[in-house]
């Protein structure tokens, strides 16, 4: 029987689903500890040099704090991985699209900040913030999507399987 239509969205094995939001956890966690590194790494040099540099400042103050709130997401999401049925599997697509769109707003909200804090307010540290969150909204955009593709093609690929003559009946 083939399943097609508006109404079926996500077909696949769920093991295959689980591995999916189980690795895109473990990217996510690789993007917070490396955002934290980078974030720490800035301001330890600023402050060991005494020096004030607005734009390093603020954008490692963006890179830490994002990639802690990442950090406490992956340790929320993977403390709540389970298998998904038909409705948990819509469910997660649904909020993946709705990831998609915040961080592409989250995109949009830093380039209006670095082009106000150069344009306008001609201030550095507004510039590094600004470019700090392009940073980040860009890499979980692209996680996000990495995310949806992935169910995509395991969904195409669970649809194409044929199915055993003797389980269709």
């Amino acid at each position: 029987m083939e399943h097609t239509g508006p109404n079926v969205l996500v077909t696949m094995y769920a093991d295959t689903l689980l591995a999916l939001e189980r690795g895109h956890l473990l990217r996510l966690g690789l993007w917070a500890a490396a955002s934290i590194i980078v974030g720490v790494f800035i301001l330890l040099l600023l402050y060991g040099r005494k020096e004030t540099a607005p734009f390093l400042k603020h954008f490692g103050i963006q890179m830490f704090s994002w990639g802690a709130v990442d950090l406490a997401l992956v340790g929320w999401g993977w403390k709540g991985l389970a298998y998904r049925d038909y409705g948990g599997s819509v469910e997660l697509h649904q909020f993946l699209w709705l990831n998609v769109g915040l961080d592409a707003g989250y995109v949009g909200i830093g380039i209006t900040l670095a082009a106000t804090g150069w344009v306008l307010a001609k201030r550095l540290g507004l510039l590094g913030a600004g470019v700090g969150v392009v940073v980040q909204g860009s890499a979980l955009f692209v996680l996000d999507l990495w995310l949806l593709t992935a169910i995509e093609s395991a969904r195409i690929a669970a649809v194409a399987l044929p199915v055993s003559p003797w389980l269709a009946s």
